[in-house]
Formats: C-alpha cells, structure tokens, sequence
C-alpha cells in the first residue's frame, strides 16, 4: 500500500520542521540571528487517469483520479525581517536599522557578511568581531583616543585626549544583496556570497535603500517564542497523524494476511 510511503514521507517533513524550529528556539537570543521556515511541496501524482481524457466518442472525464505520493522538503527559508534593537550603551556595539551587513575578513582571506555588530578592539586597535575577524573596511583607533563616536552614517570619529577637535579614523561600510536568503550560513553569525544571493552592493549607511548605524545597540534574534511553540505543537501534531496512518496501513495489511 502506497500509504505507507506517503505517511512516512510526511513523518520526515515534519522532523525537518521540528529541526528547523528548534534551531530557532536554541538561537532566540542571538544577536542579529534570523529565523528560518521550513517550507514544503508535494510529490509527483500517479496518474490513474488523467482529467480531461476522453471517457467516450464525446465525453471527456472532469477531474480523473491523480493520487499524490507524499511531501518533500522544497526549502529552508530565511526571513531577513529586523530584530528589535537592544541598548548596551557600549561605544562598540553597532546595530544596523534597516538593510545591511557588516564586511569581515575571514582567516581564509574571503569576505564574510555579519549583522553581529558586538564588536571589540584588538591589541593593535583595530576593530575587530568577537572572534576576533577584522572589520573590513579597517578602522583603527588610536592609543590615546578617550572617547569613540560613529555617525548613523558609519563615519568613525575618535576623542584624543589633549586636543578639542574630533579626528575621523576611518568610515564603515554596509553590503546588501539581492537575494538575502540566498547566503551561506556559516555559524559565529556569519554569512558567505554564493550564486543564489547574487554579488554585494557595497555603500554608505543612510545612502538609499541602506540601513544606518546606531551606536550603543545591539540586534535582537527576531524569533518569536509564542509563534515558535505553536509551531513546534502543530508539527508534533502532524507528526502523531502520520504515525497513526502507518500504524492504520499495517493493520489492514495484517488483516489481509490472516484472510483464507
């Protein structure tokens, strides 16, 4: 009976549902990370008959009969939808409102792209993330800088302690890309350019159809908990539902065995 393949084909998606959504959970308190959606499609139909074959010289059959084989798994879906801001009041911490990644530079030599902007000074003073990856483009604060301020339009500017001016110490930089759910995810907040997300636009903060800078924030995880546990109680739900149609199917075919 094909009703054993369906019902565990529905029994997989929805494990790769509950991932996806534990993998939200587990990250609800994340800077910057987005949640994902799992989003599915149905698999190909035997076609007993087909609509709209003829059934006489001058009658043709409405609908036919198209039986469906399952569910597969068409994609996991990253929804790029801002997460509320978080005041640190940390001179470092940088929060992007609006569209836009950071630019790092990986150990490898590759451009990663981040939203985590939780960053800190290296011992040489340069900007750099918590893992310690450089900021591109550089920027590096003086010794003797008291004071750091960065513009919502990511200009960095640095107090010395001694003169009354402000020195501008490098400008920052975001990327936007076309298709934002088509980067790699890497882990450590990070991001990869693939094929799918197209090449980065790179430009100024504030410049048109970019976020800017708020210095002294951080972005919150934008899961929602209340939305994820139901989620997570409806793909139980389904999960349970299909278990009991392979459960059902097993026990037609043993009452067809113990037929005589």
């Amino acid at each position: 009976m094909r009703a054993l393949f369906t019902a565990g084909t529905g029994m997989l998606a929805q494990q790769t549902n509950v991932d996806v959504i534990s993998n939200n959970i587990a990250n609800m308190n994340t800077t910057a990370f987005k949640r994902q959606r799992a989003e599915f499609q149905d698999l190909l139909y035997q076609q007993v008959s087909r609509p709209g074959a003829q059934s006489g010289p001058d009658n043709r059959i409405p609908s036919g009969i198209q039986i469906g084989t399952g569910v597969r798994t068409g994609g996991v879906y990253r929804i790029s939808e801002q997460g509320s801001l978080s005041q640190t009041d940390n001179r470092y911490d940088l929060a992007i409102q609006g569209r836009g990644f950071f630019q790092v530079t990986l150990p490898s030599g590759e451009t990663g792209y981040t939203r985590d902007g939780s960053f800190q000074v290296s011992d040489q003073g340069e900007l750099v993330t918590q893992d310690g990856l450089i900021v591109q483009p550089g920027i590096n604060i003086p010794q003797d800088a008291i004071d750091v301020t960065v513009s919502k339009t990511g200009q960095v500017q640095v107090k010395v302690a001694g003169q009354p001016d402000l020195q501008n110490v490098g400008q920052l930089q975001l990327s936007t890309f076309m298709n934002e759910a088509g980067l790699e995810a890497q882990g450590g907040n990070l991001f990869l350019e693939t094929a799918a997300s197209g090449q980065p636009t790179v430009a100024t903060p504030g410049d048109p159809g970019f976020g800017t800078i708020q210095q002294g924030f951080i972005e919150a995880s934008n899961v929602n908990p209340v939305a994820e546990i139901t989620a997570l109680i409806t793909a139980q739900r389904a999960y349970e539902m299909n278990s009991r149609v392979v459960k059902t199917v097993d026990e037609m075919l043993s009452t067809t065995s113990q037929m005589r």
